[in-house]
């Protein structure tokens, strides 16, 4: 089955995708989290404002996909929802990964994907993201894509197509690991290094704020 997606449900699915990941604790989420959750300034490209009633028409057309859902939240009073994306397509917990920073933050190349999607799923080096990246382009229909280098830059970037082919088609074969793109990706380290320490401190702040959020139904 082909699903194109808008921005909205994307972002949503995304986000529905990370926290059962990041914060199980507090998986499914309410809505009220599901809109923090896809506004949050951290981890995003681009950084969105969503309100309740976006997210929640957004929740209703994933339902008709069968990619999202409400679901049973035990004896709390509070509607919780929950991504289907595993029941959907069987996802390694590599592809997820990839899948899900992709949906978050847009294209990005191999070495950005290593180091980003690691708060998913520890990734030993580049081969094993160009593993996951090359399966999930011999899906049928396709989920990922190649697309065109950029002038100037040394890594190709891949971009997820759940949303559509919206950029223009690049070439099929897939992009094999360089000695090019292993320099490039020593270079990078100390950005990297910066953007894993954002990204776990803006997943501690999301946790506090969930705690919270978690005890005001009780008070």
């Amino acid at each position: 089955m082909s699903y194109v997606l808008d921005p909205v449900e994307t972002r949503v699915l995304g986000a529905l995708v990370e926290k059962e990941i990041t914060t199980p604790d507090y998986y499914p989420l309410s809505l009220n989290a599901l809109v923090n959750a896809c506004n949050q300034k951290s981890n995003r490209d681009p950084v969105l404002e969503l309100d309740e009633a976006s997210v929640r028409a957004a929740l209703r057309t994933l339902d008709d996909k069968a990619l999202a859902r409400s679901a049973v939240a035990g004896d709390s009073r509070v509607a919780k929802y929950e991504h289907q994306l595993q029941e959907a397509f069987n996802f390694t917990r590599p592809e997820t990964a990839i899948l899900c920073e992709l949906m978050l933050r847009g294209p990005q190349t191999p070495g950005e994907l290593r180091s980003r999607a690691s708060r998913f799923h520890p990734f030993e080096d580049l081969s094993a993201v160009h593993s996951a990246l090359q399966r999930l382009t011999q899906r049928e229909p396709p989920l990922v894509k190649l697309l065109p280098r950029q002038p100037g830059t040394k890594e190709a970037r891949y971009a997820q197509l759940f949303s559509g082919d919206m950029i223009e088609s690049t070439p099929t074969s897939f992009a094999e690991p360089s000695a090019t793109l292993s320099q490039s990706t020593e270079s990078d380290r100390p950005s990297r290094i910066e953007e894993d320490l954002e990204a776990l401190k803006a997943e501690i702040a999301d946790l506090k704020r969930q705690f919270a959020e978690f005890r005001k139904q009780f008070d």
